[in-house]
Protein backbone atom coordinates (compact mmCIF):
# COMPACT_ATOMS: atom_id res chain seq x y z
CA UNK A 1 0.00 0.00 0.00
CA UNK A 2 1.21 3.45 -0.57
CA UNK A 3 0.00 6.59 0.15
CA UNK A 4 1.06 10.18 -0.43
CA UNK A 5 1.76 12.99 1.84
CA UNK A 6 2.35 16.71 1.78
CA UNK A 7 4.94 17.10 4.87
CA UNK A 8 3.33 20.91 4.74
CA UNK A 9 -0.40 20.15 4.95
CA UNK A 10 -1.40 16.58 5.92
CA UNK A 11 -4.36 14.97 7.71
CA UNK A 12 -2.80 13.44 10.38
CA UNK A 13 -6.32 11.24 9.59
CA UNK A 14 -4.54 9.64 6.64
CA UNK A 15 -1.76 8.13 9.13
CA UNK A 16 -4.24 6.24 11.07
CA UNK A 17 -3.94 2.86 8.37
CA UNK A 18 -0.17 3.23 8.98
CA UNK A 19 -0.77 3.72 12.83
CA UNK A 20 -2.73 0.75 12.63
CA UNK A 21 0.22 -1.32 10.73
CA UNK A 22 2.95 -0.66 13.00
CA UNK A 23 0.36 -1.60 16.19
CA UNK A 24 -0.95 -4.70 15.30
CA UNK A 25 2.79 -6.00 13.88
CA UNK A 26 3.47 -4.85 10.64
CA UNK A 27 6.04 -2.52 8.68
CA UNK A 28 5.86 0.81 7.22
CA UNK A 29 8.16 2.62 5.71
CA UNK A 30 8.31 6.53 6.32
CA UNK A 31 9.97 9.58 5.29
CA UNK A 32 12.27 11.39 8.22
CA UNK A 33 14.52 14.30 7.97
CA UNK A 34 17.45 12.42 7.18
CA UNK A 35 16.13 9.39 5.05
CA UNK A 36 12.94 7.12 4.30
CA UNK A 37 13.14 4.64 7.68
CA UNK A 38 11.20 1.34 7.87
CA UNK A 39 9.62 0.83 11.10
CA UNK A 40 8.01 -1.64 13.61
CA UNK A 41 6.95 -1.63 16.93
CA UNK A 42 10.23 -1.63 19.16
CA UNK A 43 8.48 -3.55 21.86
CA UNK A 44 7.25 -6.19 19.47
CA UNK A 45 10.28 -8.55 18.69
CA UNK A 46 8.54 -10.52 16.44
CA UNK A 47 7.95 -7.48 14.46
CA UNK A 48 10.95 -6.31 14.45
CA UNK A 49 12.22 -9.51 13.14
CA UNK A 50 10.10 -8.13 10.38
CA UNK A 51 12.60 -5.51 9.57
CA UNK A 52 15.42 -7.61 9.22
CA UNK A 53 13.81 -10.16 7.17
CA UNK A 54 12.70 -7.18 4.78
CA UNK A 55 15.86 -5.59 4.50
CA UNK A 56 18.12 -8.91 4.41
CA UNK A 57 19.96 -6.97 7.16
CA UNK A 58 22.13 -9.20 9.90
CA UNK A 59 21.21 -9.60 12.92
CA UNK A 60 24.08 -8.11 15.02
CA UNK A 61 23.27 -4.72 13.47
CA UNK A 62 21.43 -3.03 15.83
CA UNK A 63 18.63 -0.49 15.04
CA UNK A 64 17.57 3.06 16.10
CA UNK A 65 14.44 3.83 18.45
CA UNK A 66 11.83 6.73 17.46
CA UNK A 67 10.11 8.48 19.58
CA UNK A 68 7.90 11.62 19.67
CA UNK A 69 7.82 12.94 22.86
CA UNK A 70 10.66 12.38 25.75
CA UNK A 71 8.14 11.29 27.72
CA UNK A 72 8.46 7.85 25.65
CA UNK A 73 12.10 7.24 27.08
CA UNK A 74 11.37 6.04 30.54
CA UNK A 75 10.01 2.62 29.14
CA UNK A 76 13.15 2.58 26.59
CA UNK A 77 16.30 3.99 28.14
CA UNK A 78 18.12 6.35 31.50
CA UNK A 79 18.66 9.20 30.28
CA UNK A 80 21.86 10.64 31.84
CA UNK A 81 22.33 14.42 32.62
CA UNK A 82 24.25 14.71 28.97
CA UNK A 83 21.61 13.20 27.05
CA UNK A 84 18.87 15.41 29.22
CA UNK A 85 21.34 18.51 27.94
CA UNK A 86 21.63 17.50 24.09
CA UNK A 87 17.70 16.54 23.72
CA UNK A 88 16.67 20.42 25.03
CA UNK A 89 19.15 21.24 22.26
CA UNK A 90 19.28 19.09 19.01
CA UNK A 91 15.76 16.93 19.74
CA UNK A 92 13.89 16.65 17.67
CA UNK A 93 16.56 16.55 14.95
CA UNK A 94 19.07 14.49 13.56
CA UNK A 95 21.18 13.15 16.79
CA UNK A 96 20.96 9.39 18.04
CA UNK A 97 21.91 8.75 21.29
CA UNK A 98 23.07 5.50 22.95
CA UNK A 99 21.55 4.94 26.48
CA UNK A 100 21.83 2.38 28.70
CA UNK A 101 18.47 0.42 27.60
CA UNK A 102 15.96 -1.06 30.07
CA UNK A 103 14.42 -4.01 30.29
CA UNK A 104 11.13 -3.47 27.67
CA UNK A 105 13.57 -3.43 24.89
CA UNK A 106 14.48 -6.33 22.91
CA UNK A 107 17.38 -7.27 22.42
CA UNK A 108 17.01 -8.17 18.88
CA UNK A 109 16.51 -4.24 18.05
CA UNK A 110 19.89 -3.70 20.05
CA UNK A 111 21.74 -6.90 18.25
CA UNK A 112 21.93 -8.42 22.20
CA UNK A 113 23.67 -5.28 23.70
CA UNK A 114 22.91 -3.47 27.10
CA UNK A 115 22.45 -0.07 25.08
CA UNK A 116 19.94 1.62 22.63
CA UNK A 117 20.25 4.39 20.27
CA UNK A 118 17.21 6.74 20.33
CA UNK A 119 16.18 9.60 18.44
CA UNK A 120 13.32 12.09 17.95
CA UNK A 121 12.78 13.15 14.15
CA UNK A 122 11.86 16.34 13.18
CA UNK A 123 9.69 15.68 9.96
CA UNK A 124 6.28 16.39 10.68
CA UNK A 125 5.20 13.37 8.92
CA UNK A 126 7.53 10.62 11.03
CA UNK A 127 6.50 12.64 14.48
CA UNK A 128 2.91 12.48 13.96
CA UNK A 129 3.23 9.01 13.16
CA UNK A 130 4.91 7.99 16.07
CA UNK A 131 2.36 10.08 18.32
CA UNK A 132 -0.43 8.33 17.00
CA UNK A 133 0.63 4.81 17.53
CA UNK A 134 1.77 5.59 20.53
CA UNK A 135 4.66 3.34 20.58
CA UNK A 136 8.46 3.82 19.98
CA UNK A 137 9.23 2.72 15.95
CA UNK A 138 12.41 0.63 15.86
CA UNK A 139 13.74 2.04 12.41
CA UNK A 140 16.80 1.20 10.34
CA UNK A 141 16.87 3.07 6.72
CA UNK A 142 14.26 1.86 4.55
CA UNK A 143 16.43 0.53 1.52
CA UNK A 144 17.88 -3.09 0.85
CA UNK A 145 21.03 -3.84 3.70
CA UNK A 146 24.02 -2.27 1.77
CA UNK A 147 22.54 -0.28 -0.54
CA UNK A 148 22.21 3.32 -1.22
CA UNK A 149 19.54 5.06 2.18
CA UNK A 150 16.55 5.85 0.41
CA UNK A 151 15.87 9.43 0.41
CA UNK A 152 12.87 9.68 -2.15
CA UNK A 153 9.78 7.30 -1.88
CA UNK A 154 10.53 6.05 -5.40
CA UNK A 155 13.77 4.72 -3.89
CA UNK A 156 12.00 3.56 -1.00
CA UNK A 157 9.69 1.87 -3.64
CA UNK A 158 12.51 0.17 -5.82
CA UNK A 159 13.42 -1.66 -2.66
CA UNK A 160 11.20 -2.56 -0.75
CA UNK A 161 7.56 -2.84 -2.57
CA UNK A 162 6.18 -5.82 -1.77
CA UNK A 163 8.52 -6.38 1.37
CA UNK A 164 6.28 -4.06 3.61
CA UNK A 165 2.91 -3.55 4.71
CA UNK A 166 2.75 0.22 3.55
CA UNK A 167 5.03 3.28 2.16
CA UNK A 168 4.27 6.78 2.82
CA UNK A 169 5.44 9.39 0.23
CA UNK A 170 6.41 12.00 2.50
CA UNK A 171 8.71 13.93 -0.39
CA UNK A 172 12.59 14.08 -0.36
CA UNK A 173 14.27 14.18 2.32
CA UNK A 174 15.97 17.41 3.99
CA UNK A 175 19.37 16.06 5.19
CA UNK A 176 20.00 13.49 2.90
CA UNK A 177 22.42 11.55 5.49
CA UNK A 178 21.25 9.45 8.44
CA UNK A 179 21.32 10.90 11.92
CA UNK A 180 24.52 11.74 13.83
CA UNK A 181 25.01 9.00 16.48
CA UNK A 182 26.55 9.72 19.81
CA UNK A 183 27.62 6.89 22.26
CA UNK A 184 26.96 8.71 25.75
CA UNK A 185 28.00 5.36 27.53
CA UNK A 186 31.48 6.13 27.36
CA UNK A 187 33.61 8.64 28.37
CA UNK A 188 34.86 11.10 26.34
CA UNK A 189 31.07 10.80 24.39
CA UNK A 190 32.19 9.48 21.29
CA UNK A 191 30.17 9.69 17.22
CA UNK A 192 29.61 6.45 16.04
CA UNK A 193 28.69 7.85 12.95
CA UNK A 194 28.66 11.28 11.43
CA UNK A 195 25.80 13.65 10.68
CA UNK A 196 24.24 16.63 10.08
CA UNK A 197 24.61 17.71 14.13
CA UNK A 198 28.55 17.85 13.66
CA UNK A 199 31.33 16.95 16.20
CA UNK A 200 31.85 21.03 16.68
CA UNK A 201 28.26 21.51 17.23
CA UNK A 202 28.23 18.80 19.76
CA UNK A 203 31.57 19.98 21.23
CA UNK A 204 30.13 23.65 21.68
CA UNK A 205 27.21 22.12 24.50
CA UNK A 206 28.90 19.50 26.31
CA UNK A 207 32.92 19.61 25.89
CA UNK A 208 35.24 17.32 24.76
CA UNK A 209 33.74 14.85 21.64
CA UNK A 210 35.65 11.82 20.08
CA UNK A 211 35.33 10.01 16.77
CA UNK A 212 34.43 6.22 18.02
CA UNK A 213 37.18 3.40 16.82
CA UNK A 214 34.17 0.97 16.37
CA UNK A 215 35.97 -1.76 18.18
CA UNK A 216 34.27 -4.42 19.39
CA UNK A 217 30.32 -4.77 18.84
CA UNK A 218 28.62 -2.42 17.27
CA UNK A 219 26.54 -0.32 19.18
CA UNK A 220 25.01 1.57 15.98
CA UNK A 221 24.08 1.11 13.01
CA UNK A 222 26.46 1.94 9.80
CA UNK A 223 29.68 0.75 11.16
CA UNK A 224 30.69 -3.10 10.99
CA UNK A 225 29.26 -4.10 7.39
CA UNK A 226 30.05 -2.47 3.38
CA UNK A 227 26.98 0.11 3.28
CA UNK A 228 25.60 2.87 0.95
CA UNK A 229 26.97 0.81 -2.04
CA UNK A 230 25.97 0.79 -5.33
CA UNK A 231 25.75 -1.50 -8.03
CA UNK A 232 29.25 -0.02 -9.31
CA UNK A 233 32.63 0.20 -7.82
CA UNK A 234 33.14 3.42 -6.41
CA UNK A 235 36.47 5.14 -6.13
CA UNK A 236 37.41 8.24 -3.81
CA UNK A 237 39.67 11.08 -5.82
CA UNK A 238 42.08 11.86 -3.34
CA UNK A 239 44.30 12.94 -6.18
CA UNK A 240 45.65 16.72 -6.23
CA UNK A 241 44.79 17.10 -10.19
CA UNK A 242 41.44 14.91 -10.19
CA UNK A 243 40.99 15.45 -13.47
CA UNK A 244 44.40 13.64 -14.70
CA UNK A 245 43.66 11.03 -12.19
CA UNK A 246 40.21 10.19 -13.00
CA UNK A 247 40.98 10.38 -16.72
CA UNK A 248 43.79 8.05 -16.57
CA UNK A 249 42.14 5.71 -14.34
CA UNK A 250 38.60 5.68 -16.08
CA UNK A 251 40.53 4.40 -19.75
CA UNK A 252 39.97 1.00 -18.36
CA UNK A 253 36.37 1.48 -18.39
CA UNK A 254 33.48 1.71 -21.02
CA UNK A 255 31.29 3.78 -19.31
CA UNK A 256 32.59 5.42 -15.95
CA UNK A 257 31.17 8.29 -14.01
CA UNK A 258 32.13 11.35 -11.94
CA UNK A 259 30.31 12.61 -8.75
CA UNK A 260 31.71 16.06 -9.01
CA UNK A 261 32.20 18.57 -6.06
CA UNK A 262 34.88 21.91 -6.76
CA UNK A 263 35.25 20.75 -10.38
CA UNK A 264 33.07 21.60 -12.90
CA UNK A 265 31.30 18.31 -14.00
CA UNK A 266 32.56 19.07 -18.26
CA UNK A 267 36.59 18.86 -17.02
CA UNK A 268 36.08 15.69 -16.95
CA UNK A 269 34.83 14.41 -20.20
CA UNK A 270 33.33 11.09 -18.97
CA UNK A 271 29.76 9.55 -19.72
CA UNK A 272 28.34 10.05 -17.13
CA UNK A 273 28.91 13.27 -15.00
CA UNK A 274 26.78 14.34 -11.73
CA UNK A 275 27.32 17.91 -9.63
CA UNK A 276 27.28 17.17 -5.94
CA UNK A 277 26.60 21.00 -5.28
CA UNK A 278 27.76 23.99 -4.28
CA UNK A 279 28.50 23.19 -0.40
CA UNK A 280 28.95 20.12 1.92
CA UNK A 281 25.22 20.16 3.05
CA UNK A 282 24.13 20.43 -0.98
CA UNK A 283 26.61 17.43 -1.36
CA UNK A 284 25.06 15.53 1.82
CA UNK A 285 21.49 16.06 0.54
CA UNK A 286 22.58 14.38 -2.83
CA UNK A 287 24.69 12.26 -2.25
CA UNK A 288 22.62 8.71 -2.04
CA UNK A 289 20.48 9.93 -4.95
CA UNK A 290 23.12 9.91 -6.61
CA UNK A 291 24.52 7.40 -6.28
CA UNK A 292 21.48 5.30 -7.03
CA UNK A 293 21.23 7.38 -10.27
CA UNK A 294 24.88 6.18 -11.60
CA UNK A 295 22.88 2.56 -11.23
CA UNK A 296 20.12 3.83 -13.21
CA UNK A 297 22.42 5.47 -15.81
CA UNK A 298 24.18 2.02 -15.99
CA UNK A 299 27.85 3.52 -14.58
CA UNK A 300 30.64 0.49 -14.39
CA UNK A 301 32.74 2.76 -11.97
CA UNK A 302 31.86 5.78 -9.90
CA UNK A 303 34.43 8.10 -9.45
CA UNK A 304 33.63 10.64 -6.26
CA UNK A 305 35.43 13.83 -5.18
CA UNK A 306 35.18 14.26 -1.56
CA UNK A 307 34.52 17.37 0.21
CA UNK A 308 36.96 18.72 2.69
CA UNK A 309 36.72 17.35 6.29
CA UNK A 310 34.83 18.97 9.47
CA UNK A 311 31.10 20.18 9.85
CA UNK A 312 28.89 17.83 7.66
CA UNK A 313 31.62 16.95 5.02
CA UNK A 314 32.97 14.40 7.89
CA UNK A 315 29.11 13.07 7.18
CA UNK A 316 29.42 12.46 3.63
CA UNK A 317 33.26 11.45 3.28
CA UNK A 318 32.11 8.99 6.22
CA UNK A 319 29.27 7.37 3.59
CA UNK A 320 31.48 8.19 0.47
CA UNK A 321 34.06 5.68 2.32
CA UNK A 322 31.84 3.29 3.27
CA UNK A 323 30.10 2.71 -0.20
CA UNK A 324 33.72 2.34 -1.35
CA UNK A 325 34.77 0.47 0.83
CA UNK A 326 37.84 2.22 1.56
CA UNK A 327 39.28 2.10 -1.89
CA UNK A 328 40.77 5.37 -3.37
CA UNK A 329 42.63 6.82 -6.29
CA UNK A 330 45.75 9.02 -5.60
Amino acid sequence: MLIHLDPQSFSEEALLPAAKILQSGGICAFPTETVYGLGANAFNEKAVSKIFEAKGRPQDNPLIVHVSDTAQLKDICYVTMQAKQLIAKFWGGPLTLILPKTDRIPRTVTAGLDTVAVRMPSHPIANALIRLTGLPIAAPSANLSGKPSPTTAQDVITDMDGRCDMIIDGGNCLWGVESTVLDLTVSPPAILRPGAVTKEMLSAEIGTVIYGTGVGAPKSPGMKYKHYAPQAPVLIVEAEDAVSAVSHHAANYEKPGILCFGYAKEAFHLPIAIYAGDDEAQYAARLFYSLREFDRQGADVIYAIPPHSGGIGDAVRNRLYKAAGGKTIQ
